[in-house]
């Protein structure tokens, strides 16, 4: 792979959490030594960081923001990939999208990181990285295929940090106001969302778990193809900063057994979390960019039925994700 200076790649969306934390992994990458730019939304334009050792700012994206670029990664909302997308894909450049604007693109390739699920990187010039749901689900799906699975429910925590700083900072007053017994300010999630499990969010919020459902529904149906089963799915608002944590209940073949079980987890690549003085929650995922299951449990009541506990973090392991497909097209 080429490593002059003149190697060019777009981080569109720079000042997001998922952006920050692609920029990280990229400098510690075999993309180290590219021509780093970082474009957002006006209202951040000017905001100083650094790419590749070196002072940056923030622009706006304009005319010309993604010429002669190799490789453009969307990391901001998607409706900001929405508006973008048209331009980096006409720029000629390999684009990379993890804001969720891509999936419904014709052509797009859903691309999971892990074999036999999804479709390969193929150096097509269109991706779109699942989210950390989206990612646990397709591991799931294709490890769980050679055992007969019938049936896959999957209920999915959400941490506050998928809202991206202002929901951190939201959860964070709430939770200082409610201790004090102050009123409590809710702008981003319309409701009160510290030491609360929800199913919705207010009325007046710019966060849907509906449409987050549909997203995740959509990349499980990506991984799911004609081959595997296509799984129910939930989403769940939890009152934590940072993690996804889920539930999943398969249905296997009855005859499985559960050490045949824990070698397809780990042969999937799975973190097996097996100490019993120390429970798996999403702490235990931070900054890994794997998905850690706790040991599955069978249910007595019903045979071929297991339950699995699992936990990713939420931003490491799409970005990481995302730097694999990039150095496996780039190699």
């Amino acid at each position: 792979m080429p490593s002059q200076r003149d190697q060019r790649l777009v981080i569109a969306g720079a000042s997001s959490l998922l952006g920050a934390e692609l920029k990280s992994l990229l400098q510690e990458s075999r993309f180290s030594s590219w021509d780093f730019s970082l474009v957002d939304e006006e209202t951040v334009a000017g905001t100083l960081t650094e790419a590749a050792g070196e002072a940056a700012g923030i622009q706006p994206v304009e005319e010309g923001s993604f010429s002669h670029a190799k490789l453009v990664f969307f990391t901001g909302s998607e409706a900001f990939g929405q508006r973008n997308l048209p331009a980096a894909r006409g720029s000629g450049a390999t684009v990379i999208d993890l804001s969720g604007a891509a999936l419904p693109a014709p052509g797009v390739n859903v691309w999971f990181a892990n074999d036999g699920v999804g479709p390969s990187a193929d150096r097509k010039t269109l991706y779109a990285i699942p989210t950390a749901p989206g990612l646990a689900s397709g591991r799931l799906l294709g490890a769980l295929a050679p055992a007969g699975l019938s049936r896959l429910v999957l209920i999915f925590f959400r941490p506050v940090s998928e809202a991206g700083r202002r929901g951190i900072e939201e959860l964070e007053a709430q939770t200082t106001q409610l201790l004090s017994f102050q009123s409590i300010g809710q702008p981003v999630f319309d409701t009160q969302v510290a030491f609360n499990l929800l199913d919705r969010y207010g009325a007046a919020s710019g966060e849907n778990l509906q449409s987050i459902r549909t997203r995740i529904r959509c990349e499980a149906g990506a991984a799911a193809g004609r081959n595997l089963v296509a799984p129910s799915i939930q989403v769940l608002h939890a009152p934590v900063f940072y993690g996804y944590t889920f539930l999943a209940i398969a249905e296997l073949n009855p005859q499985q057994s559960k050490d045949a079980l824990l070698e397809i987890c780990r042969k999937a690549g799975f973190t097996l979390d097996s100490d019993a003085s120390s429970p798996l929650g999403n702490l235990n995922a931070s900054g890994d960019s794997s998905i850690h299951l706790a040991l599955p449990e069978s249910d007595s009541a019903q045979p071929g039925t297991w339950w699995f506990w699992g936990a990713a973090d939420n931003i490491r392991l799409p970005a990481a994700t995302a730097i694999k497909l990039a150095e496996k097209l780039f190699e």
